[in-house]
């Protein structure tokens, strides 16, 4: 098959490690695969961009202005002429709403993958509406949880198309050594220190994990925020209000942000909405013991057996987890154990590819396949 995976692409992100581990083994497998990233003028040398290279994939960033809509969409229908792929699939509200709609007037199937929503202020609340209005007119809408899938056919998306396809590991990170990757973090190589990596925005929770903080009793526990957005101001200034500013350490957008999990004793995912996120996968197998609000699709990658999960928006409770998996190492580490087990076993990345597989050549019928 000819694939054609189309993305407005940030710099990192679970979006943009989906979309890799998609192409890149869809590529192994013996599929024609080509990604075109949507970049602005100034995004020459973009981080996703350059994370593609050397996995034997044509990349055609499509290069526009910040609101170049119309070029964006001739720059796709000249591609689909070109190479006639067999599926178009995007991902996120702009690859969604803005050129999706290019390769249906050209007769191809489309897919999106959900991968969740963000929330947010008016201008989101507009994107994300405009975002599920346009689900409804592709072939195949995958969403990465069960619970996203139901919201989408509340939403008026036609149950036979939604399709609950959760995410995968692909097992091609590697791991720094736990002093290695203090080291590279530039944080001591001793004390206690809990994790956090995500964007940091709302519905990530980034301010309910620096709350639990100040609630731990133990003021020798320190936070690594790994990850940048537009609340990095107002969370330093919260850090500064809760009394905790000289026990977290910002780091910004960390490339490889996988290796680094060794550095914590405790990775803490303290989101108030989710789809099937990619970090559980990472600290499943960097062996770091989880705690996660249990929301979304996080409950569908890891149990009470391998993770503590709490309610989410509730720092007391998330701080007394992130304590209790200090003070039982022994239950913490059994859980640690179950989930390199469960990643195995319920995440491999062979059944996963085989099942978008499945669905790219259901959409295909009387399509003689070439490009």
């Amino acid at each position: 098959m000819v694939i054609l995976h189309v993305l407005a692409a940030g710099e990192v992100g679970g979006l943009e490690r989906v979309v890799r581990s998609l192409a890149a083994g869809h590529r192994a497998r013996g599929n024609r695969v080509v990604v075109a990233p949507v970049v602005e003028w100034a995004s020459a040398g973009h981080p996703f961009v350059e994370s593609l290279r050397g996995l034997d994939l044509e990349i055609v960033p499509i290069v526009v202005s910040p609101r170049g809509y119309f070029s964006e969409r001739a720059a796709l229908a000249a591609l689909c002429a070109r190479g006639r792929p067999d599926v178009v699939h995007t991902h996120g509200y702009r690859a969604d709403v803005v050129d999706a709609g290019v390769a249906r007037s050209m007769g191809i199937p489309t897919v999106t993958t959900v991968h969740g929503f963000t929330g947010g202020g008016w201008k989101n609340w507009v994107y994300e509406r405009l975002q599920r209005l346009a689900f409804r007119r592709f072939d195949a809408v995958v969403a990465v949880s069960r619970p996203l899938g139901d919201a989408l056919v509340r939403d008026g998306v036609p149950a036979s198309r939604v399709h609950v396809i959760r995410n995968a590991w692909d097992g091609t990170a590697t791991f720094l050594e736990r002093v290695a990757a203090r080291q590279w973090l530039g944080v001591p190589a001793d004390g206690v220190r809990m994790g956090w990596v995500g964007r940091l925005s709302g519905e990530k929770g980034p301010d309910i994990v620096l709350e639990a903080l100040a609630l731990m009793d133990n003021h020798r526990v320190t936070l690594s925020m790994v990850g940048d957005g537009t609340e990095m101001g107002r969370l330093r200034a919260r850090a500064v209000d809760l009394g905790v500013e000289d026990r977290v350490t910002w780091h910004g957008t960390v490339p490889a942000a996988a290796s680094v999990f060794p550095a914590f004793d405790v990775f803490v995912l303290s989101s108030r909405t989710e789809g099937t996120p990619m970090v559980l996968f990472e600290a499943m197998a960097a062996g770091v013991p989880i705690v996660a609000s249990a929301v979304g699709g996080v409950p569908d990658v890891v149990s009470q057996a391998e993770a503590i999960l709490v309610s989410p928006n509730d720092p007391a409770a998330l701080a007394a987890a992130m304590g209790g998996a200090l003070t039982a190492p022994t239950l913490t580490q059994e859980r640690v154990r179950a989930g390199r087990r469960r990643l195995s076993c319920d995440f491999s990345a062979a059944p996963w590819l085989e099942r978008y597989e499945e669905l790219y050549r259901g959409l295909r019928p009387g399509r003689n396949g070439s490009a």
